[in-house]
């Protein structure tokens, strides 16, 4: 594997990190992928595929995707590998919210997690906050910590300016089945709970079963039936922070026939068991 990575630069492992790239193979994210934290991924050269929630982007340089905490995501390899990027991830704490203005809601990420296109001349811009977060950083001299907090407050004016401007979404279909793939992406958000097989989605959108398990994989990163067991087990990890919901209640609503094999799938894919889960998203909560 061919890849330049600088080290994870930030004032706290929990609070702010950001981090400079270069890959010159085709890399693919593992697993399915959402934290409690906010990320900005920004393009410097190459091109990437993104799937976020319910859509696939298409990634250029000078984009800027931003994350809100809990979206699914996953990046995989356009038909070009080789890519440059900064990844940016911090907790709303670290931005200090408290001396924002009332009228300008800089988080969460307004309309939500999505791509943004800036014009050139506001890339540059973002570049140089970019860059003036690492060096400070990475050199970690007198007052480094609020000359970080100073350009990522000024970085989020600029993503909700851009944001509010904006009423749809750049077009970042790059291929007719780039939209297809979307279309079905947000029918199995809204059906997850209910026993889909490939067949009837396949028929549903007229295409065949064998391409769409294809191309529904190359651009995703999920198999089929897996990105229905991410939206299930996505969901539950919702219900347990958010509720008092009893696990088996949870696990019924979700379409699983048992208990044990919502147990046994939520471990696998998050690590821990639900119980487990729920404790510790309890325990680390910090009021707003």
């Amino acid at each position: 594997m061919s890849k330049t990575l600088w080290p994870i630069y930030g004032p706290g492992e929990h609070s702010f990190k950001i981090q400079y790239l270069e890959q010159q193979t085709p890399y693919a994210m593992r697993d399915y992928h959402m934290h409690p934290y906010y990320e900005i991924f920004y393009l410097l050269q190459g091109e990437r595929i993104y799937f976020m929630n319910d859509r696939v982007y298409t990634v250029r340089p000078g984009d800027l995707i931003v994350i809100n905490p809990y979206d699914l995501h996953r990046t995989t390899s356009a038909d070009e590998p080789a890519y440059q990027r900064i990844l940016l991830s911090f907790h709303r704490e670290f931005a200090e919210p408290d001396s924002w203005p009332p009228d300008m809601p800089l988080l969460p990420f307004v309309p939500g997690s999505r791509l943004l296109r800036f014009p050139l001349r506001e890339q540059e811009e973002i570049q140089l906050l970019l860059q003036e977060m690492i060096e400070e950083c990475k050199e970690m001299r007198e007052g480094w910590e609020l000359c970080v907090k100073a350009a990522l407050v000024r970085l989020l004016v600029r993503i909700y300016r851009r944001s509010v401007q904006e009423n749809d979404e750049p077009e970042t279909f790059e291929h007719p089945m780039h939209r297809k793939v979307s279309e079905i992406a947000v029918y199995l958000n809204s059906h997850f709970t209910e026993d889909l097989t490939l067949e009837q989605v396949a028929a549903r959108f007229f295409i065949s079963p064998s391409y769409l398990s294809r191309i529904f994989k190359k651009l995703t990163g999920f198999h089929f039936r897996e990105y229905l067991l991410v939206l299930r087990i996505k969901e539950a990890q919702r219900r347990l922070r958010e509720t008092n919901e009893k696990i088996a209640m949870i696990a019924e609503d979700l379409g699983f026939s048992h208990v044990s094999h919502f147990h046994t799938t939520f471990k696998k894919m998050t690590g821990t068991s639900p119980l487990r889960y729920r404790k510790k998203e309890l325990g680390s909560r910090e009021p707003e």
